[in-house]
């Protein structure tokens, strides 16, 4: 037999070279696609978008803590320039962020809708036909059986159809397939993904997020001009606030005073306002910790407390120049707290003081004060004082630049710092400045104000996303045959079954329909009567 001239032997080099075909732009661009769209592709880009998030959690985002971003950069200077060039402030808004985002969606978008097309069209397909050698499948039993062998199909029609099995008849089998459910909660699944996504990107669009510190007896009016700070998405505009007032009429908080271990501890915040709505009657509400107050489309968060002290600075003929409540903010768990004052309208200079208010004030051995409980029981403020130029541009209430300054009174200077309390609350200020009094001291309230609009979407896809993840972990997929074949009037019953993934239970379910099936066939030719022997 003559052998084809192009042949060669396993072993010997094929003197022809191989060409694989060049690739042009489209194919590129198909292979491109097909790697994005995987499964694997998706898998590796949640991967990391959940490690790209970690920085946001690590360094405080200018839309979340834009004060915390300010303390920041002065503590870590050396790492502020290359903290702006990757947008580390900005994380979730950051473009590398964003690709990352984008890509995951799109990636999503390819791997869910072309298997939703293969998905329908498998829903209107027959189960497959029966194969030609049962016993090469995984799970596989073999039985014996008389009577009719259409009454055997019939009846393992009817008991498959009763386990929920789509049938087809092929000749002298029946090819049985279920579990279609478990690849709708795979979509499911994925599609949850895909709106949690949608929801999130274009919700986040119409978001803002404010922070407002409002004392007692103080009105918060929700217009973008009364926030302290506040972070809009990109959709934001000026009829985004809905008009509302709260207004603070008291912050009550319980301090443990029993357990010497955690004496000072905070126990319970409790801020009692007033709401006022266009409209409505003004109406008491109250904030907790854990107990945000709704209204207007937004939720006002109680996030912490503090002291502020009402202040009175005069000139020296006696003219006032600042007279309001300054915040002061919480340093330790005694609430020793800083506070600033910035006297714009000072003359010849400008005129800027640097406090601290002991609440409960003690001397130490070294003369300095300190606070050893929480609560006004001795409450002392003290003042550093500045004379210069305060700057220009937007600054943060809580600190002081003093680059254009000098520092006139308090440590390190010789002329010591100013005093004030309760029970002595007026005090000169020095070099004929002019005199500063304390009016009285409250309680301020830490006020988030949040405005979601895709709360309740996201929330929507997450219980589809879990309900899909459950359903495709649950529900199994499998393939039943059974075929019956007359041999000499004795059936030869074989039972086969195979699994679309994992399935520890399939050779179970492959005896227990095998019994059943001899049951039910036993059931239908009824009581066998049996002849003694030698009749």
């Amino acid at each position: 037999m003559s052998r084809p001239s192009d042949a060669f032997e396993s072993g010997f080099e094929d003197p022809r070279p191989v060409e694989n075909p060049r690739l042009g732009p489209l194919e590129w661009a198909r292979w491109a696609w097909r790697q994005l769209t995987s499964m694997r592709t998706a898998l590796l880009l949640l991967l990391a978008l959940a490690i790209a998030a970690v920085p946001g959690s690590l360094i405080p985002q200018e839309s979340a803590d834009p004060n915390g971003v300010i303390s920041w950069k002065a503590s870590n200077a050396a790492f502020v320039s290359i903290a702006d060039v990757l947008q580390l402030f900005d994380v979730y808004t950051s473009a590398w962020f964003s690709a990352i985002y984008l890509l995951l969606f799109v990636s999503l978008v390819g791997c869910v809708v072309p298997r939703l097309f293969h998905h329908l069209k498998a829903l209107r397909a027959a189960p497959p036909r029966t194969p030609a050698r049962l016993g090469r499948l995984p799970a596989y039993r073999t039985a014996e059986s008389e009577g009719d062998a259409e009454h055997a199909l019939a009846t393992g029609e009817r008991l498959l159809r009763r386990r929920r099995y789509r049938l087809q008849r092929y000749g002298s089998s029946v090819s049985a397939e279920r579990g279609y459910l478990r690849e709708t909660g795979n979509l499911v699944f994925h599609t949850g993904l895909v709106g949690v996504l949608i929801s999130v990107f274009v919700g986040g669009g119409f978001t803002y997020t404010g922070q407002r510190i409002v004392a007692t007896g103080q009105t918060f009016v929700n217009e973008q001009q009364a926030y302290d700070t506040i972070s809009t998405g990109r959709f934001f505009g000026d009829s985004s606030l809905q008009p509302y007032a709260i207004t603070l009429n008291s912050l009550a908080v319980k301090y443990e005073t029993r357990n010497l271990a955690a004496l000072g501890e905070p126990i319970d915040y409790t801020a009692d306002v007033t709401t006022q709505q266009p409209g409505q009657k003004p109406q008491k509400r109250v904030i907790k910790v854990n107990e945000p107050l709704s209204i207007g489309g937004t939720d006002v968060y109680l996030l912490g407390n503090g002291y502020a002290a009402k202040l009175t600075v005069r000139d020296a003929k006696g003219k006032v120049i600042f007279g309001g409540t300054v915040p002061f903010r919480p340093q330790d768990n005694d609430l020793t707290s800083l506070g600033v004052v910035k006297v714009g309208s000072a003359s010849p200079k400008q005129l800027g003081l640097v406090g601290f208010l002991y609440p409960t004030a003690v001397r130490q051995t070294t003369g300095a004060l300190a606070s050893n409980f929480p609560d006004l029981l001795n409450p002392i403020v003290t003042f550093s004082v500045y004379t210069g130029s305060l700057g220009s541009g937007p600054q943060n209430v809580y600190t002081l630049d003093t680059t254009g300054m000098t520092q006139v009174a308090g440590p390190p200077t010789k002329t010591k710092g100013i005093q004030l309390s309760p029970a002595d609350p007026v005090a000169i200020l020095p070099d004929g400045l002019g005199t500063v009094r304390l009016d009285g001291i409250t309680r301020f309230a830490a006020l988030d104000i949040h405005h979601d609009p895709s709360q309740g979407w996201v929330g929507g896809f997450v219980v589809i996303t879990v309900a899909g993840l459950i359903t495709s972990l649950l529900i199994p997929r499998r393939r039943m045959w059974l075929k019956v074949t007359d041999e000499d009037g004795v059936l030869r019953l074989e039972y086969a079954a195979l699994a679309r993934g994992d399935d520890p239970a399939l050779e179970r379910a492959v005896a227990d329909f095998a019994e059943e099936h001899r049951q039910a066939l036993e059931a239908d030719r009824g009581p066998v009567e049996r002849v003694p022997a030698g009749v």
